[in-house]
């Protein structure tokens, strides 16, 4: 079952330095995080913010070729996640013909944000992505703040002890 979502902002992941979209269903009961590469963040935000460039950009470009040929995006579809991959296709129609376009999710939102075009995630994707390891454990995570706590204190001076309350 497709459940239609909207963009519900950006963030960064704070362990990769990685942009994240979050998309939302029409309610807000379910959301899901697509990790996405920065150029592709860029291009949802831009178009999120409404700021215009003096040239187009990629995705500008895109949109602005489907229009000169009279090609409209009916809506983007996240179909599937595989090995931490997400998947998706655009859906376009011209003269009464309808394509299907596989693509990045990345860049299916941001085609799908310019063209005024709906967004969907199929409901296995939203339960799959729930179990999904994006290569954070929680024991690297503990790892890792193992690892700060001890440059921290390696890297005290004997000027620091009195500065911090215990």
């Amino acid at each position: 079952m497709l459940i239609e979502m909207k963009v519900s902002g950006l963030t960064i992941d704070p362990i990769t330095n990685t942009p994240i979209v979050i998309l939302k269903d029409m309610h807000n009961n379910k959301a899901i995080p697509i990790w996405i590469g920065l150029f592709e963040a860029s291009a949802i935000a831009t178009e999120l913010e409404k700021i215009v460039f003096p040239r187009p950009m990629t995705h500008d470009l895109f949109n602005e070729f489907l229009k000169c040929f009279d090609v409209t995006v009916s809506r983007i579809e996240i179909v599937d996640i595989r090995s931490n991959t997400f998947f998706a296709n655009v859906y376009l129609s011209r003269e009464g013909r309808s394509f299907t376009i596989d693509a990045r999710p990345s860049d299916a939102i941001a085609i799908a944000l310019r063209a005024h075009a709906p967004i969907f995630v199929d409901e296995n994707v939203i339960e799959k992505s729930r179990n999904v390891d994006f290569g954070i454990k929680l024991n690297d995570l503990d790892k890792l703040k193992e690892e700060k706590i001890k440059e921290f204190l390696e890297n005290l001076s004997a000027e620091d002890f009195g500065k911090y309350k215990m």
